[in-house]
């Protein structure tokens, strides 16, 4: 399995991202050495891609996927790509606020500590249908990590397509996110413009 394994910070700043973004609390001062050159529309398509690639920790051959099934599914393609991206279990994790990054949300799910209606699931990239339940299994409940973890659930706000019981440590997908609700920086319509060449 490939891992990017590049420094996150370091990713941020060639990016022009704010580290807020990718959940990380920490922050860079230094610019980027390439800060004033002229960027290509090319250039700046593929950077658009890889924002949305890095965010949510995607590497090529995958997202290309996503593409694919977003071309396929009716309405914006762009649009749909980025709810595939938002249905994500390990997105998901980080939304409800188990996670304080996406990266870690994935350790969560890959280590087998979330469940999706109460069957434990380990795949980061399964993607979640409206409806389903996502909770954290019992016998994870007892570890460090998970103690006094309904304190900071309940101090969280969550988007309003999830609906976090903080009590359970579970929450449900209510609904489907749309454009407006998905907060991420990226152009989506530069992707598709990359991708269709």
């Amino acid at each position: 399995m490939a891992i990017d394994r590049v420094p996150a910070l370091k990713r941020c700043r060639s990016l022009g991202l704010e580290p807020a973004v990718v959940g990380l609390a920490k922050s860079s001062f230094r610019q980027p050495h390439h800060a004033n050159r002229k960027v290509s529309e090319y250039g700046a398509q593929l950077k658009e891609k890889q924002k949305a690639k890095f965010i949510y920790g995607v590497l090529e051959k995958q997202f290309r996927l996503y593409y694919e099934k977003a071309k396929k599914m009716p309405g914006i393609t762009g649009e749909n790509l980025l709810l595939l991206l938002e249905r994500r279990l390990d997105n998901v994790v980080y939304r409800m606020g188990l996670a304080t990054t996406r990266r870690q949300a994935r350790q969560l799910v890959t280590h087998g500590h979330i469940a999706v209606n109460g069957k434990r699931v380990d795949i980061p990239s399964a993607l979640i249908k409206a409806g389903n339940e996502i909770s954290v299994i019992e016998n994870s409940r007892s570890k460090a990590y998970f103690k006094g973890m309904n304190e900071k659930l309940a101090a969280v706000t969550a988007p309003a397509w999830l609906v976090v019981n903080a009590e359970a440590l579970c929450a449900k997908v209510d609904r489907f996110p749309t454009r407006e609700e998905i907060d991420v920086p990226v152009v989506e319509q530069s992707i598709v413009e990359l991708y269709s060449k």
